[in-house]
């Protein structure tokens, strides 16, 4: 049997872990530059000036009152700042986040009213509960099972869910909330005409001006000459300038009063009180579905994101620590009167291109935020709500991912299958179940795919040891052998495709003798697809085809020895490559080959094979090209001499060779010497090995600086 690598395995983590790895805020915090410190003000401050108005917004979209969401971006900013291992993440109320908090309390408590605002509370603590859980049980990989499509299916539709939510706000109509997307739209379609035109206005200048500082406002900077630095924070300002903006528009004309303006109204000054959440398991049970989509889809954004600007520095983020950074940034929300957080792309975008270093940046932006709820709550009195549906709107709308769609379509149309069903069932029944059916619907397809695996049978490409797919490439069969390599792992769901396709093969070649199966593919053999191997075995040796396995990994091999399936078949049967199974088949050979020796490489594999063609109607199958080997054949020593007889013995045996052909060339690495010097260590080669009495006919040939071949008669050792 061939000898096969050990069982160890590649990891993303090597070594022990240090308590750095628990508190990242200790290797940057010992580490700190004074350099650094110009990009952590900076970011802190931009990003800031952009969660102000956003958090007030998205704290709204969630149903509940603005200043919720200045208090999620305080405490949850510092801890995640502490714990979390990305440098530029800024954690705080998002889009996503927030509809999904109001699709799911919605059913169970009036919005604004002190039950929803405790039940904000629980589910922050659920979601808190579940991350900081995955994480220190290394459970990040479950969110793997929401696929990109799926979550760009999600994204996209539940984009368009937010802007319709928030047509109330910007047409001052009083749209009830419904649970479906649909009713909404067509009740405001028929109450479009009680729009408040004051509301319109505002709302459609605020996305106008919000639209030119996120597309034009730096292009128009740029031109002017102004650096990086002093253009970022000016293009990133659109919300707080339609904030500024709207404020004074409604104070100075008085808006709220005789034009009936919505506002935000009094928000509370002040830190965020101390919270608990409820502390009921009925209540828990209804907002666990809620909280496994936030922890998910919350944390599938974050580490997106995470990684992707960290990729960017050649930094390095731990998916499990996020978890845990994550959780614990909304144990934070929860007992500081916020609601859930996670990482957001916009605002980190911003805080990576600000310059920001470590976490001392969202520290940064926490303290901002905190010094705003203490002095500066008193200016939000007069801001129109319409302009926080603007600013809602305008993030939203980057969230539709039509360019994914067009990819995906063209690559996979089975993927893109889930993401439009994905998209179109949270339109149709809801955010939740819609999310729900997706990641179903990505999962089915998946076991479909896997349990039906690409099988090729393959053919060895001219008289090399390459093997490829005989439907894609002029490759050489043999009429009782057959290769079949597995593309995919082996696991209770596609065994029994395995042994159909394979019976089904055996059925159709009633000259079959040989079968192997090439696992170069598998990374893993479950037990029942072990079971099906057993049974496949038995059943080709009572068709008489003999099973030869080739190309399977150390560790499934070490298992299937450990179990004792490769002593059933026997360990003559489990080869290293598809190439040395196919050596090891008599039915290899079918006319008269030849075992070569040497220098068969390069240019000088064609002029050989072309002339033994035409000499002998005959090709090589085996090539033994040990470096020197003919200099070893004219005077080496015994127990090397030894050594390469018995290799040509072997492929003798295995191929039917009636021919053994010691060749080199000019240009031959393997025994660089002179021309003559060359010829005459092949004619002493040719000597030896016909002094073994094989059962062929031994010839030496050489391949000239013009690439023809001559023959090199035997020369006798001296």
């Amino acid at each position: 049997m061939a000898t096969f690598e050990s069982s160890k395995s590649l990891s993303p983590k090597s070594g022990g872990k240090s308590i750095t790895n628990y508190l990242p805020f200790l290797d940057w915090l010992v580490h700190y530059r004074r350099q650094d410190l110009v990009g952590d003000l900076m970011g802190g401050a931009i990003v800031a000036i952009m969660l102000v108005p956003q958090g007030m917004a998205y704290a709204m979209l969630a149903g509940l009152p603005p200043e919720i969401g200045l208090y999620a971006s305080i405490v949850p900013l510092i801890i995640y700042g502490l714990l979390g291992t990305s440098r530029t993440l800024a954690v705080g109320p998002v889009a996503i986040v927030s509809l999904l908090v109001a699709s799911g309390v919605a059913p169970l408590a009036d919005a604004g009213s002190a039950e929803y605002l405790q039940m904000a509370l629980t589910l922050a603590f659920l979601v808190a509960v579940i991350q900081f859980v995955m994480g220190v049980v290394k459970l990040g990989f479950v969110v793997n099972f929401l696929s990109h499509p799926v979550v760009s299916g999600f994204t996209s539709s539940a984009a368009i869910v937010i802007g319709f939510s928030q047509l109330k706000h910007l047409l001052g109509v009083n749209i009830p909330r419904t649970h479906y997307f649909y009713e909404q739209v067509l009740y405001a379609a028929e109450h479009i005409l009680e729009s408040n035109v004051y509301s319109l206005i505002i709302g459609l200048g605020g996305i106008a001006v919000l639209l030119y500082f996120q597309k034009g406002l730096a292009k128009h900077l740029k031109k002017t000459g102004l650096s990086e630095s002093v253009i970022v924070p000016l293009s990133k300002s659109g919300p707080l300038v339609v904030v500024l903006l709207g404020t004074v528009s409604v104070l100075a004309f008085n808006l709220f009063d005789w034009a009936g303006v919505e506002i935000v109204g009094d928000v509370p000054a002040g830190l965020p009180p101390i919270t608990l959440p409820v502390f009921d398991i009925n209540v828990w049970q209804l907002l666990l579905p809620t909280a496994l989509a936030i922890s998910f889809v919350g944390f599938m954004e974050s580490i997106s994101v995470a990684k992707s600007l960290a990729s960017k520095r050649r930094q390095k983020v731990d998916a499990d620590q996020e978890l845990v950074a994550l959780g614990a940034a909304n144990f934070g929300a929860t007992f500081t009167g916020g609601y859930p957080v996670t990482g957001g792309f916009s605002r980190s975008s911003v805080n990576f291109i600000a310059g920001a270093n470590t976490g001392l940046a969202s520290i940064i932006t926490a303290v901002l935020i905190g010094l705003t709820v203490i002095f500066l709550t008193s200016l939000f009195y007069y801001l129109p709500r319409a302009v926080l549906a603007a600013i809602i709107m305008v993030a939203v709308f980057g969230l539709i991912d039509v360019k994914t769609l067009k990819h995906v379509w063209k690559y996979n149309k089975a993927d893109a299958a889930s993401l439009i069903v994905t998209f179109l069932a949270v339109l149709a029944v809801g955010v939740e179940t819609g999310i729900l059916v997706g990641v179903a619907v990505s999962l089915l397809l998946f076991l479909w795919r896997s349990s039906r695996p690409h099988m090729a049978e393959v053919g060895r490409i001219g008289g090399t040891e390459t093997y490829r797919n005989v439907a894609r490439h002029e490759v050489e069969t043999w009429p009782q052998t057959v290769a079949i390599r597995v593309d995919e792992s082996l696991y209770f769901a596609n065994t029994k495709y395995l042994e159909d396709v394979v019976l089904q093969m055996v059925a159709d070649r009633p000259d079959l003798k040989y079968l192997v199966l090439i696992g170069i593919a598998v990374n893993d053999i479950d037990a029942s697809a072990l079971e099906t191997l057993e049974s496949l075995d038995q059943e080709l040796r009572d068709a008489g085809v003999e099973l030869h396995l080739a190309g399977f990994k150390g560790p499934i091999t070490d298992r299937l020895k450990a179990i004792g399936f490769i002593d059933h078949i026997g360990p003559d049967r489990v080869h290293l490559s598809t190439h040395d199974a196919m050596k090891a088949l008599p039915t290899m050979a079918t006319g008269k080959f030849v075992t070569a020796i040497n220098c068969i490489d390069g240019r000088a594999h064609y002029p050989v094979k072309n002339w033994l063609q035409a000499s002998f109607d005959a090709e090589f199958v085996d090539r033994i090209t040990e470096p020197g080997v003919d200099k070893l054949l004219a005077d080496g020593a015994a127990d090397e001499v030894e050594d390469i007889k018995q290799q040509v013995l072997i492929s003798v045996n295995a191929h039917n060779s009636e021919t053994v052909a010691i060749v080199g060339h000019h240009d031959c690495a393997a025994n660089p010497v002179s021309e003559a010097q060359h010829k005459q260590d092949i004619g002493q080669a040719v000597a030896t090995v016909k002094s073994w009495d094989l059962p062929v006919q031994v010839i030496g040939l050489w391949v000239n600086s013009e690439w023809q071949v001559e023959v090199v008669p035997p020369i006798e050792g001296e």
